[in-house]
């Protein structure tokens, strides 16, 4: 019957008078007789011949009525012997391999262990103090922002119109009716009402600011239509080739917020002067981004700001103008499952760039935009990939030391730019710690 490594090795180990249980081991590559008359090479346990056929690896068994050779069951018996030591030798390498692997000689639970591992990691990067901050970049859009269209409610045919591009500015005309100039005003309540001598509100004071800035005085501006006031809008009405009647009517001029870059022309030269007559945008280029809900900390703060990256690669330094109303996906269509939730919401963010040179000769292109939403400063991080993750859970560094290499459990913190923070105990800056090629 067959027997296991360790018998076959303590029966060969008596047979050559040794004492029971010592262990044999055959050096790969040299015959069992060769290692038994010459000595062994240092580290090498010298493999004994068995003096006698009567060295067997099995039970005594009863005699048998066929005579067979005597060297035929001894070559037989001796083969297990050399598969079990084999076997043996496999698994002590391949459990060596396996506990190198999972980091058995590394970290530990309570700690970790120093590794005398003859080499080291094949690379190691440096414990750095520095500051981290956490961005988030996004999909963003290049433009003059939303083009918004301009109302006209006059009387008689529209004779002149400006050109898509064009620029309007203060006190110059919009469009003309009846050759009539209709001029644009800046502000943020437009003209809903006749203004004359009498009236009160903030659309006498914007009109009182609009005739200041643009050069007409004898009155105060203020909240009140007084006769000064009446004066300085005939002055304005003669040099706007308009009647002269010191009152303004709401169809007299066109409020906006300020000067405007003219996008489409809708309306036609001798069409009445009603409905839209032009879409504009402001001058400026600006940046817009649909943030979702759920990263609306990243605007948040005052002064919130970002910097953009253009499609030639250069950067521009932008502020957030404006958040606007958190707005859902479009409806799915007939037929297509509706999935909506908090999700999906996404807010409009403008971003305004106070250095327009910045920004080149795009007028209309997809930018990224990155956001800086949070800092940490005087903080321990390593580069991501010196991570090691624990058998047992949780993060290890490769301390790499003089007289070795050992893993130290940290603690993560922030990740940035392919940084991650660290704490942990003898984590410090300066400590060398493995990384991988």
């Amino acid at each position: 019957m067959s027997v296991n490594g360790q018998e076959a090795t303590a029966v060969a180990a008596e047979s050559a008078g040794g004492p029971k249980g010592s262990g044999v081991v055959v050096p790969a590559g040299r015959s069992e007789r060769a290692a038994a008359l010459a000595p062994a090479e240092p580290g090498e346990v010298a493999a004994v011949e068995p003096a006698t056929p009567e060295a067997s690896l099995v039970a005594e068994e009863p005699p048998v009525a066929v005579e067979e050779p005597p060297a035929a069951p001894a070559r037989r018996r001796r083969r297990p012997l050399r598969i079990a030591l084999a076997v043996l030798a496999a698994v002590a390498v391949t459990g060596a391999a396996v506990a190198a692997a999972t980091g058995v000689f590394g970290g530990t639970e309570d700690g970790a262990t120093a590794s005398d591992a003859a080499s080291g990691p094949a690379k190691t990067a440096e414990v750095k103090q520095t500051s981290l901050t956490r961005s988030e970049t996004l999909d963003g859009t290049l433009g003059y922002g939303e083009a918004t269209p301009v109302q006209a409610s006059g009387q008689g045919v529209v004779t002149w119109l400006p050109g898509e591009g064009d620029t309007v500015e203060r006190g110059e005309p919009v469009y003309r009716a009846d050759e009539k100039k209709v001029p644009l005003l800046y502000g943020a309540t437009p003209l809903y009402r006749p203004l004359e001598t009498g009236a009160e509100g903030r659309d006498v004071e914007l009109l009182e600011k609009n005739l200041s800035a643009l050069g007409y005085g004898g009155f105060t501006v203020d909240d009140e239509y007084t006769e000064g006031t009446a004066d300085a809008v005939r002055d304005w009405q003669e040099d706007l080739d308009r009647e002269e009647t010191g009152t303004v009517q709401p169809a007299d001029a066109v409020v906006a917020s300020g000067a405007r870059r003219v996008t489409d022309v809708q309306a036609a030269l001798g069409a009445p002067p009603n409905g839209t007559v032009l879409t504009w945008t402001g001058t400026e280029r600006t940046i817009t981004v649909q943030l979702a809900v759920k990263d609306e900390d990243l605007v948040s703060g005052e002064e919130t700001r970002a910097t953009v990256t253009l499609p030639d690669g250069s950067t521009a330094e932008a502020k957030v103008a404006e958040v606007g109303t958190a707005v859902t996906a479009e409806p799915a269509q007939e037929g297509e499952a509706q999935q909506q939730s908090g999700e999906d919401a996404t807010l409009p963010v403008t971003l305004t760039v106070e250095d327009q040179k910045k920004l080149g000769r795009y007028q209309a292109a997809p930018v990224d935009v990155a956001f800086e939403a949070e800092t940490r400063e005087d903080v321990l991080a390593v580069p991501v990939e010196a991570l090691v993750a624990l058998r047992e859970g949780g993060y290890a560094v490769e301390a790499v030391r003089v007289d070795g290499t050992e893993y130290l459990p940290v603690k993560l913190g922030m990740f940035s730019g392919g940084m991650v923070e660290v704490s942990g105990q003898g984590v410090a800056a300066g400590l060398k710690v493995g990384v991988p090629k």
